[in-house]
């Protein structure tokens, strides 16, 4: 079972303890025993601004046993098509969710499922991916 992971869970646990950090860290730890967790660019570089260097990252990253997995021109299509449906759909739509949209086709093609707090619209635009929401 490979499990991606999202960065609003990995910033649960990297920042400043919240309500969300034990239930994501028992979620990590749930994962870990079923299989790889993996990671897209997006998510290292949303993450990024929480190390004070790469190194502190790579090892903070190596240290949760997560493996970053480089998108392919799979990838990449299947999100561009996401997202113009989206901005289609949307009488506002936010420039700036591509990169989630890049999660996500990320996660489905490379992933069994995504772990994420954002549920909405993976649900909606990668119907096929199976999504885990840490519990509370």
């Amino acid at each position: 079972m490979i499990t991606a992971i999202d960065s609003n869970i990995l910033i649960d646990v990297i920042v400043s303890h919240s309500q969300f950090t034990d239930p994501a860290i028992r979620a990590l730890d749930q994962a870990r025993l079923e299989g790889a967790l993996i990671i897209s660019p997006i998510v290292v570089a949303e993450i990024a601004g929480h190390f004070s260097s790469v190194t502190q990252q790579e090892k903070c990253l190596r240290e949760m046993g997560l493996r970053l997995i480089d998108f392919s021109m799979t990838d990449a299509h299947h999100a561009g098509q996401a997202y113009v449906a989206y901005r289609s759909r949307s009488k506002d739509p936010k420039p700036r969710m591509l990169a989630d949209f890049l999660v996500g086709a990320h996660a489905s093609l490379k992933a069994d499922r995504l772990m994420t707090r954002d549920r909405g619209y993976y649900r909606t635009y990668f119907p096929k991916l199976k999504i885990i929401e840490p519990e509370k």
